[in-house]
């Protein structure tokens, strides 16, 4: 059993209940990555890279720990999607995404930092919105605030309500960590979940 230090590279209270539902001992530290994305550089391409960024930079603080980095960007209509931060662009996200489907890519890296071993993939999700009403929407954003959420809405939450379908493999992957795609990684690591 691998007993290296298990370190989030988040601060995202939705990434660390979900890394919690693992019941693994692990600590969080912020990464302080700038996540705009490159020009020329496609959605799945900006989450790959930050993911991976993520835990490079947590490593440098962690140098013997594995470190597990996360990133989600949602696409539509080849428009990269971030987090809105605030009431007038949710609104906006909100009215660009409705009746439309958004593709999600969360991408997930494990970096052992004791050896510099990297394992990268991204969980691929599709959304589709209801077609809402501008009442919907301002009703909703007023409930929830989902201001730091890409795409402007929390399908474990109040959110479900303006989706029509997801279709995913792994449904943790549109919360932020793809834990199907973690469980394995650790695996290789040497942690044992069960």
């Amino acid at each position: 059993m691998n007993s290296q230090p298990i370190v989030l590279a988040s601060t995202s209270i939705y990434r660390s209940q979900l890394l919690s539902t693992l019941q693994i001992p692990f600590q969080t530290a912020a990464p302080d990555v700038d996540e705009t994305p490159l020009p020329g550089e496609s959605a799945e391409q900006t989450s790959w890279r930050l993911s991976r960024t993520k835990a490079e930079v947590v490593a440098r603080r962690f140098p013997d720990a594995l470190i597990i980095g996360s990133d989600q960007v949602a696409l539509l209509d080849d428009q990269q999607i971030g987090k809105p931060l605030n009431h007038d662009n949710a609104v906006l996200q909100l009215n660009m995404m409705r009746g439309k489907t958004v593709t999600f890519y969360t991408a997930l890296s494990l970096l052992n930092a004791a050896n510099g071993e990297m394992q990268t993939d991204v969980a691929i999700t599709k959304v589709s919105f209801r077609n809402l009403s501008d009442e919907q929407i301002e009703r909703y954003l007023k409930k929830e605030q989902p201001y730091h959420c890409a795409g402007s809405a929390k399908s474990e939450g109040l959110g479900i309500a303006l989706i029509s379908s997801i279709r995913g493999d792994d449904p943790n992957a549109l919360i932020g960590l793809p834990l199907i795609l973690l469980v394995v990684m650790l695996e290789k690591q040497g942690v044992r979940i069960l």
